[in-house]
């Protein structure tokens, strides 16, 4: 695929996820497909179904999105997005969060996906309620079956 092609598949991507679409944003991955929060201790999450279910801990609390999308640049299958988002919790609190994010894609589809942000700016911000739920979760949750 051209890198206008990889780019617009990562773009697609980006704007299902803040709509919570959870089964369209499935699609969106290869069957392999691997996702990285880089700053966190754990290995992240492997599959569509995964993946879609460690978005969902972290996000389905999240009432709405802001993404400022600041440069995109593609070379062959690989997209690198420079970004920032903010959450907006029900409760009031707000998460502003910039990221770098690293796209491998695979026939139209995303095969890697490694988030670098910086994990003191997002605990700084987070409500201590969500911080609490994502501590009950373990990185066995996202372990293939």
């Amino acid at each position: 695929m051209s890198n206008a092609e990889n780019k617009a598949v990562v773009e697609a991507m980006w704007k299902t996820l803040y709509t919570k679409d959870w089964e369209k944003l499935a699609r969106f991955f290869c069957e392999d497909a691997h996702y990285e929060d880089v700053p966190t201790p754990d290995p992240g999450a492997t599959g569509p179904a995964n993946i879609v279910k460690r978005l969902q801990i972290g996000l389905d609390p999240v009432e709405r999105f802001e993404h400022h999308h600041h440069r995109m640049v593609a070379e062959g299958d690989t997209v690198i997005l420079e970004h920032t988002e903010v959450w907006h919790f029900h409760t009031g609190e707000a998460v502003r969060n910039p990221f770098v994010t690293v796209h491998e894609l695979r026939e139209g589809k995303i095969l890697l996906w490694r988030d670098y942000w910086d994990l003191g700016t997002l605990m700084g911000q987070a409500p201590k309620w969500w911080i609490e739920r994502l501590a009950g979760f373990s990185e066995q949750d996202f372990e293939r079956a």
